[in-house]
């Protein structure tokens, strides 16, 4: 199906070795289709998500929520994804 939109991500990995520790800061998209959400390690058809909200933490970016019938699942962003949120709620209202 075709591509709406695209909302980057990150997520923190932690290395270890035997003499040190380090954060890796891995950036990921979550991507809108027109009938399923998906980012890299998981796949909603929209009728599993039931809606998406972001709590914004200051300067240091905040956490997007996607709440599906699974649970909800949160991801950490740089920037607003109210564009992202708005294109999903948009998407949803006209199906």
């Amino acid at each position: 199906m075709e591509e709406i939109a695209r909302q980057p991500y990150y997520k923190i990995v932690r290395q270890l070795s035997s003499i040190k520790q380090e954060d890796i800061k891995e950036m990921r998209e979550i991507t809108l289709y027109t009938d399923r959400v998906t980012t890299r390690h998981r796949e909603f058809s929209l009728d599993e998500v039931l809606d998406m909200s972001y709590r914004n933490f200051g300067k240091k970016g905040g956490l997007l929520y996607l709440h599906t019938l699974r649970g909800v699942f949160s991801y950490h962003v740089d920037e607003s994804p109210e564009e992202f949120i708005r294109i999903f709620k948009q998407h949803i209202e006209c199906n």
